[in-house]
């Protein structure tokens, strides 16, 4: 009677598709992880806001926690969705959206310190034009690859929308 290769087949392809899922979830972890840390690691050494709190704002404005929980859900949600995008091979075909996706990335970092304790209202502002820019940029790209990806991406482009008219209202307070 010949010998069957059947459940060792069915066996590697099962060790197979756990190897693919590992090497799935790490790379979700590190790119989520990484734009995470860096807001994190900003909020933590400049997130105290002195000149922010100094100010006298209206009731509309946002308290300094709710800037950094936005700050960190939007850096999570972003890197979620680069991450869909780059799985699908977003990144290989639309090299131009890593350079967006860079841009905004930073700006999201740079901004905290620039306005909150520098007190540069003015850069901030032209930086969360850009940032907005760049995010819509992200979303044009990411919603000819991934749906669910450009989805992820409208909650971090409203709050930049909010977050530029607060801007705004900064410079003339």
């Amino acid at each position: 009677m010949p010998f069957s290769t059947k459940p060792t087949t069915m066996i590697a392809k099962r060790e197979d598709r756990r190897a693919k899922a590992k090497r799935a979830l790490k790379s979700l972890a590190i790119a989520v992880a990484v734009p995470f840390s860096l807001t994190m690691v900003t909020v933590i050494l400049f997130g105290s806001g002195h000149n922010y709190r100094a100010v006298h704002k209206p009731f509309w404005f946002p308290p300094l926690w709710f800037i950094h929980l936005a700050s960190l859900g939007s850096s999570f949600l972003m890197g979620f969705a680069a991450w869909l995008f780059w799985a699908d091979g977003g990144f290989h075909t639309q090299s131009y959206a890593l350079s967006f996706y860079i841009v905004q990335t930073s700006l999201s970092i740079v901004w905290d310190p620039l306005v909150l304790v520098i007190g540069a209202v003015w850069l901030g502002l032209f930086f969360c034009v850009i940032h907005f820019g760049s995010l819509f940029a992200c979303y044009r790209s990411f919603r000819r690859v991934n749906p669910f990806a450009k989805d992820l991406t409208k909650p971090c482009l409203a709050w930049v929308a909010y977050f530029t008219l607060v801007n705004y209202k900064l410079v003339y307070l």
